[in-house]
């Protein structure tokens, strides 16, 4: 069911500019070796629209609650909201050190395969402690947030793709291949088409524990801290005013909701 899509992909990429920036942010880039089933058209398009829209990040500060398009990444949202593709899912997560990754591929798995649903679209409104992995290295390592994290988390394993995703994606049944428990990682499930969003709530609040634990080198206020960690989400990720109002919203648009 899978193919790899790299020629056209590498080609949008270069029209997009994966890692240049314009007047209102960060430009989204195309995951380079995406793997689209074969068939999904759908999902295909939402994948190139989604690499053509901008991520704002050059924030410098940002209130409590966000009352203006401009605040978030208003236009990729309303790209996901609308996705005229199905099934599609959202899940509902906050476990940094749970199942959330592995139990995304595998819906991800049967839809595909099992029930022969190529344009399957899988979200993840990620908020709570699994925000934490939505942070980029350079936050990770200034703010302390494996001590935050706690268990035995060190640093943010949970992007990076995983040697097995570079396998051949021929043999889907390949248990340490590219669609196995070994590919659980946001990077793996992006280039699969699944989308992750993230919660200005949980930025807000992380901002304001770490100004009261003054985990704050540089002084700046709650407002400009979080306006500082949102600049700092990893790629293709998409701000949203909250998770959970936005989990309303795929709701009102026929997503399934799944905690």
């Amino acid at each position: 069911m899978l193919t790899q899509r790299r020629q056209s992909l590498k080609a949008l990429g270069l029209a997009v500019i994966a890692a240049g920036t314009t007047a209102t942010g960060t430009m989204a880039a195309a995951p380079e070796d995406a793997e689209i089933p074969t068939g999904a058209r759908t999902l295909a398009a939402l994948t190139k629209r989604l690499a053509s829209l901008p991520r704002r990040r050059d924030f410098k500060s940002v209130p409590m609650i966000l009352d203006h398009r401009e605040q978030w990444d208003a236009d990729a949202l309303d790209a996901v909201i609308h996705y005229a593709g199905g099934p599609k899912q959202s899940w509902d997560n906050t476990d940094l050190v749970g199942p959330w990754l592995n139990t995304m591929r595998n819906a991800m798995n049967t839809e595909i395969w099992g029930f022969k649903h190529p344009d399957f679209l899988c979200i993840s409104a990620t908020h709570g402690p699994a925000h934490l992995a939505l942070y980029d290295d350079a936050t990770w390592e200034k703010y302390g947030l494996a001590k935050i994290a706690g268990g035995s988390v060190t640093h943010n394993s949970f992007v990076a793709i995983p040697s097995a995703m570079v396998q051949d994606s021929s043999d889907f049944q390949n248990p340490n291949g590219a669609f196995s428990p070994r590919s659980n990682s946001i990077a793996a499930l992006q280039r699969r088409g699944a989308v992750f969003l993230a919660c200005h709530n949980a930025i807000w609040e992380l901002a304001n524990r770490l100004n009261t634990a003054d985990t704050n080198p540089d002084k700046l206020s709650v407002d400009a801290l979080c306006a500082e960690l949102s600049n700092h989400l990893i790629p293709g990720v998409i701000l949203t005013p909250g998770a959970v109002g936005t989990l309303v919203e795929l709701a009102s648009a026929g997503f399934a909701y799944v905690r």
